[in-house]
């Protein structure tokens, strides 16, 4: 199902780490609106979508927002690396440093840890192609907030790379939703329980 092909989609390449502006990019790692919560939404719900061309789409944007975890996580372990004490705690990333020394972890800018309740898989096809919209949406407003918070033009780089990569998706999703809605108009799929609109 994947070729995996051992370098990132774009490179990464950061010469000045700032442990404090990694504490904010974490979040698109396991955040509510990061990488790891997309791949997982759409790779699971490729499963139930009734449409081939739809569970493609699904399937190769959860394999790129893999990818894009890889980036993620190179930022994040560029901008720790070789972290001194006083740095650890100018950064206020003592709690991070107690619980994972500098490995990466998945959690929110708040420090909250990933948990699949903050997605949904549910089986219909417009409700699941609606989340997808709204999470590409704040993926992509996520990627703007860490624009504002850095000044650093090597992640910014990166940055900007993924923010675009949300708008495409989001595009590809809504091309996805009027096909969909398409194909269900035809079949009369709101008819099929009158009863319930009663």
């Amino acid at each position: 199902m994947f070729t995996y092909e051992k370098k990132l989609q774009y490179p990464v390449k950061i010469a000045n780490p700032n442990p404090r502006l990694a504490s904010v990019i974490l979040t698109q790692y396991g955040g509510p609106d990061g990488e790891l919560g997309a791949s997982m939404r759409y790779l699971s719900q490729r499963y139930s979508m009734p449409y081939g061309e739809v569970k493609g789409l699904l399937t190769d944007i959860g394999t790129e927002e893999l990818g894009h975890m890889e980036m993620i996580a190179a930022l994040v372990h560029q901008l720790t690396r070789d972290m001194t004490v006083d740095e650890i705690k100018s950064a206020g990333l003592e709690a991070y440093f107690a619980d994972h020394t500098n490995g990466i972890y998945p959690q929110s800018a708040g420090g909250f840890p990933w948990t699949a309740a903050g997605m949904q898989s549910t089986g219909d096809a417009i409700a699941d192609l609606a989340e997808d919209l709204a999470a590409e949406q704040k993926a992509r407003v996520t990627y703007d907030n860490i624009l504002r918070l850095s000044d650093d033009p090597d992640v910014n780089d990166v940055i900007r790379f993924l923010r675009e990569r949300e708008i495409i998706h989001f595009q590809r999703f809504g091309e996805a939703m009027r096909l969909v809605t398409d194909r269900q108009d035809e079949r009369n799929v709101y008819a099929v329980n009158p009863g319930f609109d009663r």
